[in-house]
């Protein structure tokens, strides 16, 4: 089929996980045998930060405004779906743009789904409302669970399908670096995140003054009292992020509030991780033990004892043993090509359905 993504970005990861997600899907995709073209609106902070700028498996155009989008009115014309992604600039006006054009199936990709419904119920409508969502004919939400029915439910969307974020396993995959870090933590700031983050890596560097950790990710604030055996780094690249995660001995996984509440919401970052066999210890959410088997694939930390524990009690056999286990976990379900296979059995899924509407009313 003829996939057009309109997403937020694809060219640059700068401070953004929907870069990595989108080329792993993407590429993915196009192994499957369909042609694929990605819209990404042309803002000057990913303008500046382009790490992808001719991806090998897709099509990659921009675009300046809403009116520039209408040069690719026939692309979205002809294509046999189209895919709106979260956060994209203008996101309602977008959607509307791309419902009256399309031919095929249209879908939401949503990469952030409690952070959108919390916003929906502020009636905070940057990039979603309510009144665009029936016009899709499926909600691809990267948290699963009850929030599906709620979608469906509550704002009338025909069909709310789970695709979580993934990973590259060719690319994600252990590495022989030495170690650098005890424990280590890669995410952009956020001000739901950084509380959490001082508890389960802070708070531990402050109480294992010889163990070394690192944070690495853009946007945090100069007023942050990092611990002096805590190692900053603004950005790491995604080329670079297996090793990163190779010179840990365990990485840190955290979760924003509303996703926390949600439940059901693997980020990326997670998979990231596990495929590299770095054994992971995150934070407590709902769904999470239906991903990764607690104390055998992934450790969870609800205190600064629990990381400490953690750090000083395991032995680096058992140590090795959850990361292996992770990232087998991975290999058999969370994989790229596990979710470009569900992606196309849901956009055909619509089809089918929209096909059998249509003739009904015939």
């Amino acid at each position: 089929m003829k996939l057009v993504v309109l997403g937020l970005s694809l060219s640059s990861a700068w401070g953004n996980g929907h870069a990595t997600t989108f080329r792993a899907l993407l590429e993915a995709f196009a192994r499957r045998g369909h042609d694929i073209m990605f819209l990404e609106r042309d803002v000057p902070w990913y303008r500046d930060h382009r790490d992808l700028a001719d991806p090998a498996y897709c099509r990659l155009e921009y675009y300046s405004s809403l009116d520039d989008l209408e040069r690719w009115s026939g692309e979205i014309v002809a294509a046999d779906a189209v895919m709106v992604g979260s956060y994209v600039p203008q996101g309602v006006e977008v959607a509307r743009f791309v419902q009256a054009r399309a031919r095929g199936v249209t879908s939401f990709y949503d990469i952030d789904t409690p952070v959108t419904l919390a916003k929906l119920e502020r009636g905070d409508f940057e990039y979603l409302s309510p009144e665009v969502i029936p016009g899709f004919d499926v909600y691809l939400s990267f948290t699963g669970g009850p929030t599906l029915r709620r979608i469906g439910q509550r704002y009338g969307s025909p069909a709310a399908r789970p695709l979580y974020c993934s990973v590259d396993s060719e690319r994600y995959r252990p590495m022989d670096v030495p170690r650098r870090w005890d424990l280590s933590y890669l995410g952009t700031y956020s001000d739901d995140r950084q509380p959490t983050v001082e508890k389960l890596l802070n708070a531990a560097a402050r109480a294992l003054p010889e163990r070394r950790f690192c944070v690495a990710g853009p946007q945090y604030p100069s007023s942050i009292d990092w611990p002096t055996n805590v190692e900053r780094i603004d950005h790491v690249a995604p080329a670079d992020h297996p090793a990163f995660y190779a010179a840990s001995r365990f990485t840190l996984n955290v979760t924003r509030a509303d996703m926390i509440a949600a439940g059901w919401s693997p980020s990326v970052r997670l998979f990231e991780a596990a495929a590299c066999a770095t054994p992971v210890i995150s934070d407590v959410w709902d769904g999470l033990d239906q991903l990764f088997a607690p104390g055998s694939e992934i450790l969870l930390a609800r205190s600064t004892e629990d990381v400490i524990a953690a750090l000083a009690g395991l032995t680096a056999e058992r140590a090795r043993a959850i990361g292996e286990a992770a990232r087998a976990r991975v290999l058999a379900a969370h994989t790229a090509d596990h979710r470009a296979q569900e992606l196309e059995e849901h956009l055909v899924e619509a089809a089918q359905r929209t096909a059998t509407a249509e003739k009904e009313l015939a």
